[in-house]
């Protein structure tokens, strides 16, 4: 047996920290040159708390950790008696490689942050459907029902406008499936101006002639009129695209078509409004919604689910029952179709109270000057450079470009970004003028106490 086994390794720190249980340490423990030699993988994996962690999140989650651990102390970073301790911090929450973080950056849907966060109802319906529901199934007479109804129900009640509905995986899939079952090997015309990429180097033009159908440029980048769109409809015509540029914005000499004034032509209009409102939202005019864009005229609306809804992601169709009932039935339906906690996410969000999103985005400024003062005064307390700033957040994830939300927020040294975002919670802030800033407009209230925290952990 190594020497080092002679006593857990917990044990020590426990008579380091002055603790009960432990016991004096051994000196023949040591080896000769006096320090003390990293406890085995085994015997770590024995302490208490590791062996409770490897029974909840599993023993190869457990022992990477304790090697990570291990690893550390070989290169002195931490002494050879913290290894379990330090292992035990660096546990994950749960088995899951997706860490949580306090999104501090100001940006309301970080998209590499996830997007929109989930309300609590959401969460609560997610954990429900967990486990075996009634996704498909009728529990009155026992027989096969249609998937997510009543998700789909509740979209129809926040959008009566909509004959039917049709949830996929996300939004740029809902695209992908309207341009497949409506227009393969036909002409889907579309504005120059609105080909626009969507994001890591994915382009709608080249989403869209994956599906088979042509594409029928219409008008210049700046300028596309009716006629343009008029001069392109014949009998080729699968339907007119409309794609709202929900990530940049163009001004100066420009011109668009409406979908109203494209309802005549005689083939189906389809608006892309993809950042997800269902109805208008007045503190954000320029944003399509739903609602509104059938109310004109469109055939078919297509939207993302985890932007301005605030829900997960999925990609939701809403329109006339025969078209959405031709994309529903479509083969490539299916390997779309979204899961039983897709669906419970969104219908709670849908029918649930305001969400993370909503209430973020409707912040009281002056609340958040005051939140932003009382955090930066526990951590001054705590001996931090840390001042209450007055701060500009956006909405992000694709939406509402060029749209400035007044915000505060509590200014650190720069260094203090790095060790936050490599802090238990992850914090997650953004650098300006040398300061580290992190924004409270995109914290809820209730994640106060757990930045407060995060950040202290810094003087540790």
């Amino acid at each position: 047996m190594h020497d080092s086994c002679m006593i857990p390794p917990w044990d020590a720190c426990r008579v380091a920290r002055g603790e009960p249980g432990g016991r004096p340490m051994d000196r023949e423990a040591l080896p000769a040159d006096g320090r003390r030699r990293i406890a085995r993988t085994d015997v770590l994996l024995a302490d208490p708390r590791l062996a409770e962690a490897a029974g909840r999140i599993g023993r190869g989650v457990v022992k990477a950790a304790v090697v990570a651990a291990q690893r550390r102390a070989r290169a002195g970073e931490i002494p050879p008696d913290a290894v379990a301790d330090a292992a035990v911090e660096a546990l994950p929450p749960t088995a899951s490689g997706l860490r949580p973080v306090i999104n501090a950056t100001g940006v309301l849907l970080h998209t590499n942050l996830g997007r929109a966060p989930l309300s609590a109802a959401a969460r609560d319906a997610v954990a429900v459907a967990s486990g075996a529901t009634d996704v498909e199934l009728d529990l009155e007479t026992g027989r096969r029902a249609r998937r997510g109804r009543s998700a789909l129900a509740a979209l129809l009640e926040r959008v009566p406008r909509a004959e039917a509905a049709h949830v996929v995986n996300n939004g740029a899939a809902a695209l992908v499936l309207a341009a497949t079952a409506l227009a393969a090997g036909r002409e889907i015309v579309i504005s120059r101006g609105e080909m626009v990429e969507i994001g890591d180097g994915f382009r709608i033009p080249e989403l869209l002639a994956a599906t088979g159908a042509r594409l029928r440029e219409v008008g210049t980048t700046n300028r596309t009129s009716p006629d343009d769109y008029a001069a392109a409809v014949g009998a080729e015509t699968g339907f007119i695209l409309k794609v709202h540029p929900s990530n940049f914005r163009m001004t100066g000499f420009t011109r668009g078509a409406d979908v109203a004034e494209l309802t005549g032509l005689g083939v189906p209009v389809v608006a892309d409004i993809g950042s997800g409102l269902l109805t208008p939202e007045p503190l954000l005019p320029d944003e399509p919604d739903a609602a509104s864009m059938l109310k004109a005229g469109a055939h078919l609306v297509t939207a993302s689910g985890d932007k301005l809804l605030g829900g997960p992601q999925c990609g939701i169709v809403l329109g006339g029952e025969d078209l959405v009932r031709r994309l529903a039935r479509h083969p490539l339906a299916r390997a779309l179709r979204v899961g039983k906690m897709t669906l419970a996410a969104l219908e709670a969000t849908v029918r649930g109270p305001r969400t993370p999103t909503e209430e973020a985005l409707h912040a009281d400024v002056e609340e958040l000057r005051e939140r932003a003062g009382r955090l930066a005064a526990r951590l001054r307390d705590a001996g931090l450079d840390a001042r209450a700033v007055e701060s500009e957040a956006a909405v992000g994830g694709g939406g509402a470009p060029g749209v400035v939300l007044a915000s505060a927020a509590v200014s650190l040294p720069e260094p203090c970004a790095p060790r936050l975002r490599r802090g238990a919670p992850a914090v997650m802030g953004r650098v300006e003028d040398g300061r580290c800033l992190l924004d409270l407009r995109s914290v809820p209230p209730d994640q106060d106490g757990d930045l407060a925290e995060a950040v202290q952990r810094l003087t540790r």
